[in-house]
């Protein structure tokens, strides 16, 4: 996009504005320096209007939001097992942590859905059912039926245990769906889509990093690192 400054005093300085901050903030000295008025950063309505010729978002956004939610879903019910399944203090703080979190982001996800007018999936802990499939699609990380019903099964330290390496697969999942957005052309331009993904990847990675560290402690012996 380029930018004119209005003539003055016999000169014409044009200033070529790209979409980097450093380019903006030469053409607001250049517009100085010329006398021309310095005009303020656009406002969010006005980048709209400016971007009107480009989608605001992608199939890979809905992609990845619809897909997000049955994730985040599978999460939940996991965390919520804790407190029948006699988790110890440790687990289970981690476990209400993420619960409560995740199903957030589980309302926000469908909010940004219905407001696109996009097909809202229900919170479905077996996956996300994609159209023309006859059974839910595990996205990167989620548990099978089979290591759902193991960590079900599980009590205790075991219980611990498993979860503890269950959602640290389910977590790197996560991180890896977030790769795969940034990569597709063209996504994650939405400010709300990059927001959360990034916060995904950085939640989930620092989490990961307690998990790895919870069970080392339990290795060591010590059920509340």
């Amino acid at each position: 996009m380029t930018r004119s400054i209005p003539l003055t005093a016999g000169l014409l300085a044009a200033v070529a504005i790209t979409a980097c901050g450093s380019s903006i903030q030469q053409s607001t000295s250049t517009a100085a320096q010329s006398g021309a008025p310095v005009r303020a950063p656009r406002t969010p309505a006005e980048r709209a209007a400016a971007d009107s010729g480009r989608p605001p978002y992608t199939a890979a956004d809905v992609h990845f939001i619809s897909g997000m939610i049955g994730h985040h879903a599978q999460a939940v019910v996991m965390a919520n097992w804790a407190p029948t399944h006699g988790a110890s203090a440790s687990v289970r703080t981690l476990c209400e942590r993420i619960a409560v979190a995740q199903t957030d982001e589980i309302k926000f996800m469908q909010r940004w859905l219905r407001e696109r007018h996009e097909t809202v999936p229900e919170a479905d802990p077996n996956g996300h059912m994609m159209p023309g499939m006859d059974h839910p699609m595990l996205m990167p990380g989620m548990l099978t039926p089979e290591q759902m019903s193991q960590l079900d099964r599980a009590r205790g330290p075991e219980f611990d245990r498993l979860f503890l390496t269950f959602m640290i697969q389910h977590h790197l999942g996560a991180i890896t769906m977030v790769e795969e957005l940034m990569g597709s052309n063209g996504a994650a331009q939405d400010d709300a889509v990059f927001k959360f993904a990034s916060d995904v990847n950085a939640d989930q990675t620092t989490e990961i990093d307690r998990m790895n560290l919870m069970l080392g402690a339990m290795a060591s012996g010590s059920r509340n690192p």
